[in-house]
């Protein structure tokens, strides 16, 4: 077997409600339940797909959520990370997507994503700069206040990369 590492392709939605309020979803190391933290919806592209294809195929699949308007994509970072006793390598692409569909239901995650993924729930500005627990990526209320008062970049930003 190779030792060849390499980098998963990934689209996540900065998703927004009417009153401007960002959904995350709660999540959690299964090895140990202990360490959470919050996150975009997204995930990894399959064969074939474009990154806006990928962001609405994740959405559907992990909050339910299918009536969006994708946008254009804000950011692009590189992170690193252990999670489920592997290393993962990512290239990740923010979009932007607004609905005004709230509710959301979990029933398209995959068997991971249930074995560490405990819900989801829609923050203001105000709430994720206040937070204390851990949000991926890390500067994502300045991102966030950022891009509801200044709309959003005429070309992606991209951000600093995150290794853990």
């Amino acid at each position: 077997m190779s030792a060849e590492r390499t980098t998963r392709e990934v689209a996540r939605v900065i998703l927004l409600d009417p009153q401007d309020r960002i959904l995350l979803l709660h999540g959690f190391e299964p090895a140990d339940p202990a360490e959470q933290w919050w996150f975009t919806p997204g995930g990894g592209l399959e064969d074939g797909e474009s990154r806006a294809e990928a962001a609405l195929r994740e959405l559907a699949e992990e909050t339910g959520i299918t009536r969006v308007e994708l946008g254009p994509v804000l950011w692009q970072r590189y992170c690193a990370f252990p999670f489920d006793g592997r290393r993962w390598e990512q290239d990740e692409w923010y979009f932007l997507a607004r609905t005004e569909q709230t509710a959301t239901a979990m029933e398209g995650l995959t068997e991971l994503e249930r074995r560490s993924v405990t819900g989801a729930r829609w923050w203001t500005s105000e709430e994720l700069s206040a937070a204390r627990e851990t949000v991926y990526p890390t500067r994502l209320a300045e991102l966030l206040r950022t891009l509801l008062d200044e709309g959003p970049p005429q070309a992606p930003v991209v951000l600093a990369p995150e290794i853990v």
